[in-house]
């Protein structure tokens, strides 16, 4: 009987649910609100804030604009859930159409996500017919492996996964014991600040280009980037050639976040050595100091996220700096022919 009862108020529901356009910045705090609610139910260890939302919502690109790319489901006139959908060009030369969703928790398992993903699909078909490229077509999404039902709903539309990744903690933290290795000769770190955005932006995308995935590397995520919490550059450690930026590691704390979740965690957000200054120690004297810039801000707790078949062998290079896999998380793909 409780099967059946959920069944009939899944169709209830389904029957009454509105999706509709995104109608500004009236709409960021429920975004906010059913995106946080849908991620604590399944224990991931994120919170989102209006300042970490507001930059790409307010800042359109060719990308992503929310007023064209973004629907919010209600039920009644209340939010219960919300989709955007996206496009990049990754270095595995397919073009990526993506979609990233959230039901609020108390709505989850109602049918509420699977025809929030059939609109996304929609809106994917009308961005796609507009593009004029030769490169394959895919749809893509990202599922951490504690969203359980996400991966099942996912695969239950054709998705799998493609592409492996790893959250690494390094714990204990200490100013006491910083652990910094030599700078490699001729290389310094030196301060930065916002007017140094564009080249850090710039060396740290040319640094990835040979790695799997792809990034909106225009003048509008630019804009984005250093109008969020995100860019914190007196938290960075860049190393310099001369007027060249060899690597760096940009760093953040999430101070909201933190006291959300009762943390004091502070990330290792990028950590990129441009090619012709691999192989000589940078990427750990620059996690080295990172470490320390960190633990002098008073966190315990040093996180980043890799690539599991990272080609440069990042992920043995961070467990050797003493960080270990805590969480994990998959990119799933399915060709976009295979829309319904």
């Amino acid at each position: 009987m409780m099967g059946q009862t959920d069944t009939v108020a899944s169709t209830a529901d389904l029957d009454r649910l509105v999706l509709r356009p995104y109608a500004g910045e009236a709409d960021l705090p429920e975004i906010v609100r059913v995106s946080n609610s849908d991620m604590a139910l399944d224990g991931v260890r994120v919170v989102l804030t209006l300042d970490d939302v507001a930059p790409a919502y307010r800042i359109p690109s060719e990308s992503f604009d929310a007023a064209r790319d973004v629907l919010m489901a209600e039920l009644d006139g209340a939010v219960v859930g919300t989709i955007r959908v996206d496009w990049v060009d990754n270095t595995d030369g397919t073009r990526e159409y993506r979609s990233r969703g959230h039901v609020d928790a108390p709505w989850r398992r109602r049918g509420i996500g699977r025809r929030m993903l059939h609109a996304a699909d929609e809106l994917i078909r009308e961005r796609a017919a507009k593009h004029d490229t030769d490169r394959p077509r895919v749809q893509g999404l990202w599922s951490d492996d504690r969203q359980v039902g996400r991966r099942a709903l996912a695969e239950s539309e054709g998705y799998a996964a493609v592409r492996w990744f790893f959250e690494m903690e390094r714990p204990h933290i200490d100013v006491d014991r910083p652990d910094i290795p030599p700078m490699p000769a001729g290389l310094e770190v030196r301060p930065v600040t916002a007017d140094d955005a564009a080249a850090i932006w710039v060396a740290d995308h040319e640094a990835f280009r040979d790695h799997w995935g792809g990034w909106d590397e225009s003048e509008a995520s630019l804009r984005r980037w250093v109008e969020s919490p995100e860019f914190q550059p007196e938290l960075y450690v860049v190393a310099f050639d001369g007027d060249e930026i060899a690597g760096a590691v940009l760093n953040g704390i999430i101070a909201e976040e933190n006291e959300q979740l009762g943390l004091r965690r502070g990330w290792l957000d990028s950590v990129f050595t441009r090619r012709a200054w691999r192989g000589r120690g940078l990427a750990r004297a620059l996690i080295g100091r990172s470490i320390h810039v960190l633990a002098e801000r008073g966190m315990d707790t040093a996180a980043l996220g890799v690539d599991a078949d990272n080609p440069s062998g990042a992920l043995g290079l961070y467990r050797s700096c003493g960080f270990e896999v805590v969480d994990g998380g998959a990119a799933l793909q399915k060709p976009l022919e295979v829309i319904r």
